[in-house]
This record gives C-alpha cells, structure tokens and sequence, in this order.
C-alpha cells in the first residue's frame, strides 16, 4: 500500500520541477525576445518604482507623492483618504477611482486595486515594450512553478507521513522517499540564486538603467525629489517618517 504513496511522491516532484526548469529556459530566452533601449533613456520616478516593486511600489510613491502636496491624506491606521479628486497623470488618477466612491479606503485595499489598474497596466507595458520590464507571462509562470515545488515538497513530506502509519512497525521509508524530496529541494535552492533575479520586475536591460540612478544612502533627506527617488528604488524603508512607513505597511 504505501508504494501508492511513493509514486504520488514521485509524480509530483517530477511534474513540479519539470513545470518550473521550462519556465527558466523560457525566461532564459528573454533577452533575445525584447527591443533594446535606447541608451540614453531616463528613468521617471513611476518607471523607478516599477522596476524596482512592481505596481505595488507604484502605488506607494503615488500615495505618499499626493501625500507631500496634501492632496491626499495618510493616516497610521492604514487608511487613505482623498483630498483633491482631481489626478495629475494616469497613475494618479487611477488611484484616486481605487480608493472607490467615497474618496476613502483602507491601503491594502487600493494597492489591490490600484496593482489592476489601466494606468499602471499602460506604464508595465511601456516598460516592457521598451525592453526595461519582464514580460507578466515570464514572471507568473517562473512564480507558479516554484509555489508548485513548494506544494510538492510539503506534498512528499504527507505521503511520506501517510506510507509511514501504513507500514509494518520498526520500517523506516525514510530512504524512499528521501530521493523525490532531495530533488524538489534542490530545485527550490537552485530557484533561489538562480531564477529569482529572472523573476525581478526590471529586466537585464532595466537593472542596469537602475543600478545608474543616484539614490540617497541612509535616511532619505527631507527634499521631495531625493525623498522620492529613494523611495522608488529602495521602498518604504527610504522614508524618514515612522508614521508613514507605518501607513504604507
């Protein structure tokens, strides 16, 4: 009975971690798929904050850009209230219509929303058209691959739980089951230094842009721009202020 166990082991080692090496060779393969940029391209705060976080860094440097020039309120109870409904740009605009009807909404909430939005869907694919972002498909199947890994190695350890209640007294199955678990580990450690940069929101070509970009060290001085380019680049962690990093947690 407990060699059922072992093959549903084995199956899913083999199915997740051949899933997850696809999506690598495939992510492997990106840089030959994108248009290069032009060399002399200069990032904006919004295209900062994507390559480094993504929509959700997006949506903190619009929450706390509206925040500075009081058209937007911040409270530590992590809610954000809109003062001036009358956006600057796309990105702002689209999070003043996530923060729903009322103009108010707890944070989490509008970066759900906001993460979805026209707005920042148009500046992911600008960003990826110029060849500076990996493409969502890349992205998401890398991830999915390795939440796979992870659901067959926790998969591995119940068959082996299960084979191991079934079994004569004093047998250990360690040994058989020891092999699959091997390999789905591995792979996740593989997955860790070698495919987590490939799962980065800035591609190769980005990255770089990025790494040119002057970014405060330490605290972030009280000045708008350099306040706001660390936290674009680096999170919420740039931020002086201990109320709004709390705000934005």
């Amino acid at each position: 009975m407990w060699m059922l166990f072992l093959l549903v082991a084995w199956a899913a080692a083999i199915a997740s971690c051949t899933r997850l090496c696809r999506a690598a060779v495939a992510a492997a393969d990106l840089p030959d798929r994108v248009v290069a940029p032009a060399a002399e391209h200069t990032l904006g705060l919004y295209e900062m904050a994507f390559l480094s976080g993504g929509p959700r860094r997006v949506t903190e440097l619009t929450m706390v850009t509206m925040g500075r020039e009081r058209r937007l309120l911040l409270a530590g109870t992590g809610w954000a209230t809109v003062v001036d409904p009358d956006g600057r740009d796309a990105i702002e605009r689209s999070l003043i219509a996530a923060t729903g009807p009322e103009g108010q909404a707890p944070v989490p909430s509008i970066r759900a929303a906001h993460a979805t939005s026209d707005g920042v869907r148009a500046l992911a694919q600008r960003l990826t058209d110029a060849g500076l972002a990996v493409p969502s498909a890349a992205r998401e199947s890398l991830s999915t691959g390795i939440r796979e890994v992870r659901a067959a190695s926790a998969l591995i350890l119940v068959m082996l739980t299960a084979a191991t209640t079934l079994s004569p007294a004093g047998r250990s199955l360690l040994p058989w089951f020891a092999l699959p678990l091997l390999i789905t580990l591995g792979c996740l450690a593989i997955a860790r230094f070698e495919i987590d940069p490939c799962t980065r929101w800035a591609a190769p070509a980005g990255q770089d842009l990025l790494r040119a970009v002057d970014v405060p060290h330490g605290p972030a001085p009280d000045d708008d721009r350099h306040m706001l380019t660390a936290l674009a680049v680096r999170g919420p962690s740039a931020l002086p202020d201990p109320a709004l990093r709390a705000a934005l947690s």
